[in-house]
């Protein structure tokens, strides 16, 4: 903390002659300008011997009172014998604080006892707060962990702290923390910077956010190194943090971060181990996977199973279903086939561990049709055989397929033709009624179809493959 005018006058021995001497002196500025505001910044003591000043002292006073200075100290003896009975008026009429300075002290002097007094206080706030880490990093080393930094922090505040998970939850808080009231301002902060990470690719959530009320003071920090906050955690007082409070702060969020990275680069080594006992199962080796999993209180879910596929980024949600682990780019899990499952995910039909393999081929595929709720491989098989087909490679297989046709001249007629003719199963009476064109016609446009495509439109394989063409060509036009 900056020296009050009052220090520095009692120190120094300066004469009070006007105005509040309770103001902070943050620095010394010895100035003859006229005008020296300019070369100010605010809270410092102005010192000047007068030589440059006129008689009339209300202006030179008002810009120094307009520039928030701590106060005005008048050195005697030099210029002046005293300070001009006018300046003394000027200042007390405009709230200035003025001081005599005694010829027998220099300026230097003053300027020397207030570096100092500010040089001690900062050694004093460093002291503090190297104090207050020690006790920080003696709670971490406690068996309680990051509990113990969330309840040491809030002692070292004089308020409270709460330490939540990533999706926003409370999972510590101190005595008197407004736990619910942090929640929700945390769940709107969190929707307004993924509103922003949609428009402004690459945004990382803020390193700190303050949040200040006239009774409080928030701090709330997000923890982990990534673009993705693993957790957060909030510290709240009733006065405002001084530097070395957000030193204090600063310190508890990298000793949490700590915590929550080691817990983290075990989680992905466990991640690893499972994807490992996934490959193993996959290809038939279950006896092998349970000897692995067992040591490590993994267990594996009796038969029959259920295999669910989802998004790589989605394994946070199947983790806590059953046995779930990373492959490829999915996140696949094996449960018992009554786990209720929500989001987008596919989910394969009953199987055996001998099965596996098909079973997940079944989840995949489910996946491939599922939006925002999940889709079992048994309704999708239900929907016909262009629903087990990549949509991708049928489009392409339509269009190569169907290329002859779709550039020829009258190819609505040719295409619609080979269509009641398909649907028809190849009888020519009731396909032409269907168009409404004579057989004969028809017959010529079904040799016609035939020329362009060279293909023998009397071979069922043929006829299957331009049925999908056609299907799959009428469902995504």
């Amino acid at each position: 903390m900056a020296p009050t005018l009052r220090t520095v006058a009692r120190r120094m021995g300066l004469v009070p002659l006007a105005g509040s001497l309770e103001s902070a002196v943050r620095w010394v500025a010895v100035s003859e300008l006229e005008d020296p505001t300019p070369f100010l910044e605010g809270s410092e003591l102005v010192l000047t011997t007068g030589m440059r000043l006129s008689d009339d002292f209300s202006g030179y006073v008002s810009r120094l009172v307009d520039r928030g200075v701590a106060g005005l100290g008048f050195g005697v003896g030099l210029t002046h014998e005293q300070v001009p009975g006018a300046l003394v008026e000027a200042a007390k009429s405009a709230g200035l604080p003025l001081v005599e300075v005694p010829r027998e002290t220099p300026f230097i002097a003053v300027g020397k006892m207030v570096s100092e007094h500010l040089a001690a206080e900062q050694y004093d706030e460093i002291t503090r707060a190297f104090a207050a880490q020690g006790r920080l990093t003696r709670a971490a080393l406690k068996p309680e962990g990051m509990h113990a930094v969330i309840d040491r922090l809030a002692r070292e505040v004089g308020g409270w702290a709460v330490l939540l998970d990533e999706s926003g939850e409370v999972r510590h808080a101190s005595p008197g923390a407004r736990t619910q009231w942090l929640v929700a301002e945390l769940a709107r902060l969190r929707e307004g910077s993924h509103d922003r990470s949609q428009s402004q690719a690459g945004e990382r959530w803020p390193a700190s956010i303050s949040i200040s009320g006239p009774d409080e003071h928030v701090v709330v920090q997000p923890l982990g190194g990534g673009p993705r906050p693993r957790g957060f955690f909030a510290v709240g007082a009733a006065g405002a943090f001084s530097p070395v409070t957000h030193t204090v702060i600063n310190a508890a969020g990298s000793l949490l971060t700590l915590a929550v990275e080691q817990g983290t680069t075990q989680r992905e080594a466990e991640r690893r181990v499972r994807s490992a006992v996934l490959t193993l199962l996959l290809a038939g080796h279950v006896d092998q996977a349970a000897t692995v999993v067992g040591p490590l209180g993994i267990r594996l879910p009796g038969e029959p199973v259920v295999v669910l596929a989802a998004a790589g980024e989605a394994l946070d949600e199947l983790e806590p279903l059953a046995f779930a682990a990373r492959c490829g780019q999915q996140a696949i899990a094996i449960v018992a086939q009554d786990t209720p499952v929500t989001g987008r995910v596919g989910v394969s039909g009953p199987c055996q561990y001998a099965d596996l393999r098909s079973a997940l081929d079944q989840a995949l595929r489910a996946l491939g049709a599922a939006t925002d709720k999940p889709v079992r491989f048994a309704e999708l098989a239900g929907q016909g055989l262009l629903a087990l087909i990549d949509a991708a490679d049928a489009q392409a297989f339509s269009a190569t397929l169907l290329a002859p046709l779709t550039m020829y001249g009258s190819r609505a007629d040719l295409i619609e033709s080979l269509r009641a003719y398909l649907d028809s199963n190849g009888h020519w009476d009731a396909a032409a009624q269907r168009l409404g064109v004579h057989r004969h016609t028809l017959r010529y446009r079904m040799r016609r179809v035939a020329e362009l495509l060279g293909r023998d439109l009397d071979d069922p394989g043929v006829r299957a493959e331009l049925w999908i063409a056609l299907e799959t060509a009428r469902r995504t036009g």
